[in-house]
């Protein structure tokens, strides 16, 4: 393989890059993470039953869990092989499919509009964009944290991740980071899904152990590099990063909110970082430049590994 062979993977990661920036996400009609969603919801639909006893719930679950990565990895992979003529420009596509950078920051753009001109509406209404959270009783400060917190935890969930396991196996690991972390957010919580959604929902914190602790030290140069205090938010990391339910998201946020110097909380939940000044559109523009330079640096030292 030479460094010019369209096939080679960093040849992927570039057009795929390159991609994001140019075009960004397709509309979901046109979106392979939509297909996938759309699928898992007919599995959801076959598979799950209200009524029946934990056990079976989590075999149900299980079963449906592996049948579903196999398919997202299995038919792209059977389209690469049946189109070797548009082996680079699929892979690039399919690749580019598994993350979303350009979406993530416009998302945290419009969070910052909104709040700039004081239309908590919209602000409200574009938090639904980037988490789960119910935004209806959250004060401007609370809306411009909870934008922050998700800037820095989809950093891991929706660009490092995926891309960390192309590096280590190809666009098979990207397709199957992919489809583990889409079916946690659609089945992987408490309620009447808990035991059918428990194996995506711990499989994905399987996978993000190290992309989400990568993320956080990708934050911390980044940061550094645009002139934040490294010292303050390594010990609010310290202090901070397992204070979150999740195991991984409490590592990239702890960072940013010692990097920013602002406290991120959840009500009756958690709170990361010091009471210093409260998040508001500016903490939000840095925490974008910020994400930004720590994409830059890894998909930099991606594509040189890879080259």
């Amino acid at each position: 393989m030479t460094v010019l062979d369209a096939n080679a993977p960093w040849f992927a990661l570039a057009l795929a890059l390159v991609l994001d920036v140019i075009v960004g996400d397709p509309p979901n009609r046109f979106h392979p993470v939509a297909w996938f969603g759309s699928l898992a919801n007919v599995a959801k639909r076959r598979l799950f039953q209200p009524a029946g006893p934990p056990l079976e719930q989590l075999l149900a679950g299980t079963l449906g869990t592996l049948a579903l990565i196999m398919v997202a990895v299995g038919l792209p992979m059977m389209a690469l092989i049946a189109l070797p003529f548009a082996k680079a420009l699929l892979a690039a596509l399919l690749l580019k499919a598994s993350f979303a950078l350009r979406a993530l920051v416009a998302a945290g753009a419009r969070m910052r509009h909104a709040l700039q001109a004081s239309d908590l509406d919209a602000a409200r209404a574009g938090l639904g964009h980037l988490c789960s959270r119910s935004p209806d009783d959250l004060a401007p400060q609370e809306l411009a944290g909870a934008t922050i917190e998700s800037l820095a935890e989809n950093l891991s969930d929706s660009f490092v991740a995926p891309l960390f396991y192309f590096a280590l196996f190809g666009l098979p690991g990207a397709l199957a980071y992919r489809a583990a972390n889409t079916l946690d957010a659609m089945f992987g919580y408490r309620g009447k899904y808990e035991w059918f959604g428990k194996t995506p929902a711990r499989l994905d914190d399987l996978l993000n152990l190290v992309p989400a602790r990568l993320t956080a030290l990708l934050l911390l140069i980044a940061g550094r590099l645009l002139g934040h205090p490294a010292a303050r938010a390594i010990g609010i990391w310290r202090r901070d990063c397992r204070k979150t339910p999740s195991p991984n998201a409490g590592h990239p946020m702890a960072m940013m909110a010692g990097l920013l110097n602002v406290q991120l909380d959840k009500r009756g939940v958690y709170a990361l970082g010091d009471a210093g000044s409260p998040a508001g559109p500016q903490e939000i523009s840095q925490a974008i430049r910020i994400m930004q330079a720590a994409a830059a640096l890894f998909a930099l030292a991606l594509l040189v590994s890879l080259w």
